[in-house]
């Protein structure tokens, strides 16, 4: 019990010193270790763990598929200059930070679970929304570190996560032609040429609302609110009344139980192992100018870091070999990942680990399998025999969602719980078979109570979906599911274990 408590509650580590060097494009000296790298590079600028041919701008010289069109080409450059003047988001002593938590969940000594938004939006940002997405993740994260008694490492698809690709440049509407929707750092969603138009300052906007929101999650993992004896005000309301939320309560007071023996016997519950938590970002990298100009180096290591995130991956309809995006990712310090579906061959993801973690470095790359519960049967164990042979160290992570989408007939698009709790079943299935680790759990959710994704105990149905179906762009699980799939994982995971039911 004990294990399990502190497993769940390990502090925040003091980040390492992170400072941007100044890099100038005539070859000048640093003029301060504070100064904020700049581009265009210099050839000497590459990165020190990747190849001497690695800059953060080589992606230019590659294909970059799902990359918007900007009219003005000074427009976007005066946007990324700006960017390239602004603070990091992140820094490298909490991206290693995370690296090594990743590093030993490749070893079987962990589980990652990422969860947040499809996409972040302008008119959603509140403080509420950002706590709420946070208090269920917290949740989630507690059910699965009890029922598993192992650590689990908590990403939020926060603070970045605004582009989306598209499966069409342009939307048609009418017979008016107009260009797709990529996200509020791209365009915006009403359907006027005005609207529509790709505004690279976008790009800055999105920045400086990810740095608040970057401040809020800090402050809510370090300021109290994550202690572990508030694990009752986690709850959210609309949650408490349902079966689960009576199973989440049911939980935190075994955990209470666990902490006042803690207490009795002489243990410190009020130090800050037990007041805060480790929470990490990610977003998927999409759009390139924006995570080049907030590439930063770091001074104490050489190493170059995307300091826009934690954690990036890139997405299955960006994952070529020889294109942009792993161009750019194979030369940054930062924990990766990469969407594979059933469309990938074993040749082909090998192929791709030894692009973006050519050194083998556990912990550095994720594989996140998105394929449908029967797709994922065939195809996935000759991916992971195809890494075993190789001697790759990985993490798995399954994202249960995105091979799960439908269209209902009244236009809606949804997914159905019990097509994603089967996905995740099937994940587990293949991994005992396999003797490999599932390493996470990737999943869009919000802490809302919304009507997007049907089934469940909330008991959402395709006619019910109209009544509180607020996403911008794919459907979300809402708190109560997200909680319900949180105490299936928990009970899978124990079982590997041999450990008795929650």
């Amino acid at each position: 019990m004990r294990l399990s408590i502190a497993l769940l509650i390990a502090g925040i580590s003091s980040a390492a010193a992170f400072t941007p060097a100044s890099l100038s494009t005539n070859n000048v000296a640093h003029k301060s270790a504070l100064s904020v790298a700049s581009v265009p590079r210099t050839e000497a600028s590459s990165s020190v763990s990747g190849s001497e041919d690695w800059t953060p701008d080589s992606w230019t010289n590659a294909v970059a598929k799902q990359m918007p069109i900007y009219e003005d080409p000074e427009e976007l450059a005066g946007a990324v200059r700006e960017l390239e003047k602004v603070a990091p988001l992140v820094f490298a002593g909490e991206v290693r930070s995370l690296h090594e938590k990743l590093a030993r969940v490749s070893q079987g000594q962990g589980f990652v679970l990422m969860g947040g938004d499809c996409a972040e939006s302008f008119k959603e940002f509140h403080v509420n929304h950002i706590r709420d997405n946070f208090r269920v993740i917290m949740q989630m994260a507690l059910v699965m570190t009890f029922g598993s008694a192992m650590p689990i490492v908590k990403i939020g698809r926060m603070a970045g996560q605004f582009a989306k690709p598209r499966s069409e440049p342009n939307e048609v509407i009418d017979g008016v032609s107009l260009p797709s929707y990529r996200g509020d750092n791209v365009n915006k969603e009403d359907f006027t040429p005005e609207s529509r138009r790709n505004d690279p300052n976008l790009m800055v906007k999105a920045y400086y609302q990810s740095a608040q929101t970057l401040n809020i999650l800090r402050a809510f993992s370090t300021g109290g609110f994550a202690d572990i004896s508030r694990l009752h005000a986690w709850n959210l309301d609309f949650v408490e009344d349902t079966a689960e939320g009576s199973r989440y309560r049911k939980l935190a007071s075994k955990v209470d139980e666990s902490l006042r023996f803690m207490k009795a016997i002489g243990i410190d519950t009020s130090g800050p192992e037990f007041a805060s938590v480790d929470f990490y970002t990610a977003h998927e990298c999409l759009l390139l100018p924006y995570e080049q100009a907030l590439t930063r180096q770091d001074s104490t290591t050489g190493k170059w870091y995307d300091c826009s995130s934690h954690m990036l991956w890139v997405g299955e309809r960006t994952r070529d070999l020889d294109g942009a995006h792993l161009e750019f990712t194979r030369g940054i310090g930062n924990p990766l990942g990469v969407k594979v579906s059933d469309k990938c061959t074993p040749d082909e993801l090998i192929r791709i680990i030894n692009t973006m973690n050519p050194q083998n470095i556990p912990g550095k790359l994720s594989i996140i399998v998105r394929m449908g519960a029967e797709k994922l049967r065939k195809n996935l164990p000759e991916l992971i025999r195809a890494v075993q042979r190789e001697g790759k160290a990985v993490v798995w992570i399954s994202d249960p969602v995105h091979g799960n989408t439908r269209k209902t007939d009244n236009g809606f698009k949804t997914r159905d719980f019990d097509n994603v709790r089967a996905e995740l079943r099937a994940f587990f299935d293949v991994h005992d078979e396999m003797g490999s680790h599932p390493g996470g759990v990737h999943v869009e959710m919000t802490g809302e109570d919304v009507t997007e994704c049907t089934g469940g105990v909330s008991s959402v149905t395709d006619e019910s979906l109209k009544e509180r179906y607020n996403t911008a762009c794919d459907p979300r699980l809402n708190g109560s599911q997200a909680l319900e799939l949180a105490f299936l994982i928990a009970e899978r995971m124990r079982l590997r274990t041999g450990l008795p039911p929650l």
